[in-house]
C-alpha cells in the first residue's frame, strides 16, 4: 500500500457532535459516536462522514456529518459547521500501516513544509471516515487523517 501526503481543500462539514476533555480512550470514543449516531437516527437525519477531532490539547469531538436544512441540535448533541479548509491529508488502511507511523510521518512532512515556508502552522487534527469504522471494514480501510493548516 502506498501512503502519500498531500495538500488539498477539504469541504465544509455540518456535524452533530459531542465534545469532552480528558485522556484518549477508545471505549469512550466509540460510545460517543454511538450516541451521536442514535440521535441522528432517532430524529431521521441523513448522515454522512464520521469525524473524530482533536481541536486542542486533551480535547476531543466525535461528530457525524448531518445533511438537510431542518437539522436542529438537541443537548447534549450540538451542531457546528467545520469550514472548508486547506488540509494536509493522507488516506491509509490501519490494518496495513500503523497509525502512529502515519501520524509521525505527517508531522515530520509538515515540519519541513513549515521550514520551506509553504505553511505557517497546523491548526488542528481530525480523522475522517466514510462510515462507522468499527462495523464497516471498507470505511476503516480508507481512514483519512487531516491536519488543518494555515498557508
Amino acid at each position: 500500500m502506498t501512503v502519500e501526503f498531500e495538500f488539498k481543500k477539504s469541504p465544509a462539514y455540518r456535524v452533530a457532535y459531542i465534545a469532552w476533555k480528558g485522556p484518549w480512550n477508545e471505549k469512550k470514543i466509540r460510545s460517543q459516536f454511538a450516541r451521536v449516531q442514535k440521535w441522528a437516527k432517532d430524529h431521521g437525519y441523513r448522515t454522512g462522514r464520521w469525524i473524530f477531532r482533536e481541536p486542542g490539547e486533551r480535547k476531543w469531538e466525535t461528530g457525524i456529518e448531518v445533511r438537510g436544512a431542518s437539522v436542529h441540535s438537541h443537548p447534549p448533541i450540538r451542531l457546528k459547521t467545520l469550514p472548508a479548509s486547506r488540509v494536509a491529508s493522507v488516506v491509509f488502511d490501519p490494518d496495513v500501516v500503523a497509525p502512529n507511523v502515519v501520524y509521525h510521518g505527517l508531522n515530520d512532512w509538515l515540519r519541513w513544509r513549515k521550514k520551506e515556508g509553504k505553511i505557517r502552522s497546523v491548526v488542528s487534527t481530525r480523522e475522517v471516515y466514510v462510515a462507522d469504522p468499527w462495523t464497516d471494514k471498507a470505511a476503516c480501510a480508507k481512514t483519512e487523517v487531516q491536519f488543518v493548516v494555515r498557508p
